[in-house]
C-alpha cells in the first residue's frame, strides 16, 4: 500500500512538472504561475504547493528533472571506450537539436535569464553546470592522454570553454540568429573535424 502511494506520488510529480514545462515553453517565465500549471496538469493548485511548495519550487524541480535525464544520457555517450571522441562531439551535436526539440534547452535559456536576480536559481544552475564541467574535464583529458596536449590549454580550460560554447550556441539558435554569416551548427561540427584529424595523426603514427 506504502509502495503504491509513493509510486502516485511520483507519477503526480512528473504530471506537474510535464505541465509547467509546457507552461513555460509557451509563455516563458514571466508568465509561468501555479494557477496556468495546475490548469495544464487539469488539478488543483493545492497539488503543487504539497509537492513543490511554490512556482519558484516547481521550476527548480523541473530543471534538475531534466538536466538529470540528460546529464545520464550524456555520461554514458561520453565514457563508452568503443565510441571515438570525434564521434561522441558529433553526437552531442545530435544532442543539442534533440534538446531544443524537447524544451530544455529553452527551459535552461529562461533560467538563466532568472538566476541573476534569483539565488536559489542561480545557485541550482551552478550546481547543474558543476556536473557538465566533470564530464567536460574528463572528455578533454581522454583527449589530452590520446592525443597529447594542446599547448597551454589543460584540461579544465578546454572544459572551461567547452559549456559555454554550447550555451552561447544554443542561445544564437533560440534567438533565430543562426544563418550564412553564423553557421552556429556547423561551425560546431567542424570542430569534431578537428577532433577527427588528430584521430587520423595518431593512428597514422601508430601504423
Amino acid at each position: 500500500m506504502l509502495q503504491q502511494a509513493i509510486s502516485q506520488n511520483s507519477k503526480t510529480k512528473v504530471v506537474l512538472l510535464e505541465a509547467a514545462k509546457t507552461v513555460l515553453l509557451a509563455d516563458g517565465f514571466s508568465g509561468l504561475s501555479t494557477r496556468a500549471i495546475a490548469a495544464a496538469a487539469n488539478t488543483q493548485m493545492s497539488q503543487i504547493r504539497y509537492h513543490f511548495g511554490s512556482k519558484d519550487g516547481i521550476v527548480l524541480a523541473l530543471y534538475t528533472y531534466m538536466t538529470d535525464q540528460i546529464i545520464e544520457r550524456q555520461s554514458s555517450l561520453f565514457t563508452d571506450p568503443n565510441i571515438s571522441l570525434s564521434t561522441k562531439w558529433d553526437v552531442a551535436c545530435d544532442y543539442l537539436d534533440a534538446d531544443i526539440a524537447s524544451g530544455y534547452v529553452r527551459v535552461l535559456q529562461e533560467l538563466i535569464a532568472v538566476g541573476y536576480a534569483n539565488e536559489d536559481v542561480r545557485n541550482s544552475l551552478r550546481g547543474g553546470f558543476s556536473l557538465w564541467r566533470d564530464l567536460h574535464v574528463q572528455l578533454a583529458t581522454e583527449f589530452s592522454e590520446t592525443y597529447g596536449s594542446l599547448g597551454p590549454f589543460g584540461p579544465e580550460d578546454l572544459a572551461a570553454l567547452i559549456g559555454p560554447l554550447f550555451i552561447g550556441a544554443e542561445s544564437f539558435i533560440l534567438l533565430g540568429c543562426e544563418d550564412e554569416f553564423l553557421p552556429v551548427r556547423q561551425a560546431l561540427r567542424r570542430l569534431g573535424k578537428v577532433i577527427q584529424f588528430f584521430e587520423t595523426q595518431t593512428n597514422l603514427e601508430v601504423t
